[in-house]
């Protein structure tokens, strides 16, 4: 897209309409921490050029106002590929290029998708080779080829090295683009040969790599380290030797708790030959970060994860990936009933009372447990081979938690129950609802530990392990705990 030409009369005029637009959009949806019911937002901001052109002279000192990028990204996600087009259009030449360059992946290309060929080189062109992989990634295979067109030569090469990697590996992540130095160079030449690379497109300068001649990663040194030195001091007896690298086949999250341990601002990446491929840098990782804990909280509501931000995914996609889960729990729910066929002999009224308040608290510590044992699990904290740590330790607090629920549920039928509303075997009852709820909170609690190290063991998500699929399985035993109970000790008395 070219930037925005000097100004004709139908040039000022479509600024306007622009402008006015999606400022009347951004100002709709009120502020990121209101909630407002937006019914049918497309239509209702639909304007004719016309119609905004005849209100121009009313609106005159708005009109004039130039569009703010905070406008542009509050409504964002309401535009289509169009709108947002020429909401970067009407932005100044830099604040168009800063607002595209900081997108995700997904709306990069989509805007690239929309583009003319022309204008597509011109933008694709502003982002760094990793950013690029991304946004190709995000188009496509079907788009490749045509994206790859667009980039100059040195760029395109390495976008191709970065594609050899899988898309979760530090290697797809790497940014080839880093500051290296030889090892027999003076501080002071280091320090002028990163102040001419200053003006290349590196990701940083505050860290920089020494390397031999094949490219091997011998040492790495800081910019502060540099100022701070001799400068006829060799790079050699200045580089700290010990350092912290990742290999380019390394998983992400492997990578991301890398940089959560140490607190590094950028990783190297070598290959199985330690040879230098590139770095990984924070921001990279904060975007993974947010992806893997976006995924991981929507699988654990009982959901497929959204490949598109909420409103950009379609009807049809949410439907699809909410009403799968849905089924499966419907069928598990099923098995609700058919838990009840099997004591519908004691299935007397006073009994099927207290039925949902014992086995909603079996799913309650239930998915308690699996949250803990998940996000253990994707900190690092908790491995596959701590099964047996993790049980003993919830085996306790689950007896330990059911004791407590057990006897404020008993307090509360022997309350109910002195007061005549439970017939005249009230303390037995009671006694059978404490039992119960124990036995109940006891299992969910182990239940709900160990689903998601079972899913590991099977090569899935232990995130699937989510709340409601875990409040389903502990349903169904609930009810047996239950009535198993009922059968101990309620037998000749009232069943």
């Amino acid at each position: 897209m070219s930037t925005l030409e000097e100004t004709s009369p139908e040039t000022i005029s479509d600024r306007a309409v622009v402008t006015a637009e999606i400022r009347a959009v951004a100002e709709s949806r009120g502020e990121p921490s209101d909630v407002f019911e937006l019914e049918e937002p497309r239509r209702s901001r639909r304007m004719s050029a016309s119609s905004l052109s005849a209100a121009a002279p009313a609106e005159a000192g708005e009109a004039d106002e130039e569009l703010t990028v905070d406008e542009l990204r509050d409504a964002w996600p309401l535009l289509d590929a169009g709108e947002r087009a020429d909401g970067l259009r009407v932005l100044s030449h830099e604040d168009s290029e800063e607002f595209f360059v900081a997108l995700p992946a997904a709306d990069q290309a989509a805007l690239l998708a929309h583009f003319r060929r022309g204008q597509r080189r011109h933008w694709i062109r502003l982002l760094e080779p990793d950013d690029v992989v991304d946004v190709i990634q995000a188009a496509g295979e079907s788009h490749r080829h045509e994206l790859l067109s667009h980039l100059d030569a040195p760029t395109h090469k390495e976008v191709m090295g970065l594609l050899a990697y899988e898309e979760d590996e530090a290697g797809g992540l790497m940014s080839p683009r880093y500051a290296r130095l030889r090892p027999q160079m003076t501080a002071g030449e280091a320090i002028s040969y990163l102040q001419r690379l200053a003006r290349d497109r590196v990701e940083t300068i505050y860290v920089s790599y020494v390397l031999d001649p094949e490219q091997h990663l011998l040492g790495v040194v800081s910019f502060r380290d540099l100022v701070t030195a001799d400068p006829k001091r060799a790079l050699a007896e200045i580089m700290e030797k010990d350092v912290v690298r990742v290999t380019d086949e390394m998983d992400q999250e492997t990578v991301a708790r890398v940089f959560a341990e140490y607190g590094f601002t950028a990783v190297p990446v070598v290959d199985a030959e330690g040879k230098m491929k590139g770095i990984v840098t924070v921001d990279d990782i904060v975007d993974v970060v947010q992806e893997a804990a976006t995924e991981d909280a929507q699988k654990f509501g009982g959901l497929e994860a959204l490949d598109l931000p909420y409103l950009q995914s379609s009807r049809r996609v949410m439907i699809r990936k909410r009403g799968r889960w849905l089924t499966i729990l419907l069928l598990g729910e099923m098995l609700t009933a058919t838990a009840l066929g099997f004591f519908e002999e004691e299935l007397i009224p006073v009994l099927a009372l207290f039925l949902p308040l014992i086995i909603s608290s079996g799913g309650n510590s239930g998915s308690q447990a699996s949250t803990l044992v998940i996000r253990a699990m994707a900190l690092g904290e908790v491995r596959a081979r701590d099964w047996w740590l993790v049980i003993r330790r919830e085996v306790i607090i689950g007896l330990s938690l059911g004791a407590v629920l057990g006897t404020c549920a008993a307090l509360r039928v022997l309350a109910w129950g002195a007061a005549g509303a439970y017939g005249e075997h009230w303390i037995w009852i009671g006694v059978t609802v404490a039992m119960s709820v124990t036995g109940c909170v006891l299992w969910g609690t182990v239940a709900g530990s160990m689903l998601p190290f079972v899913l590991r063991r099977f090569g899935a998500d232990p995130a699937n392990a989510s709340a409601p699929l875990v409040a389903t399985l502990v349903d169904v035993s609930g009810i047996i705990i239950y009535f198993t109970v009922v059968k101990l000790l309620l037998t000749g008395i009232l069943v």
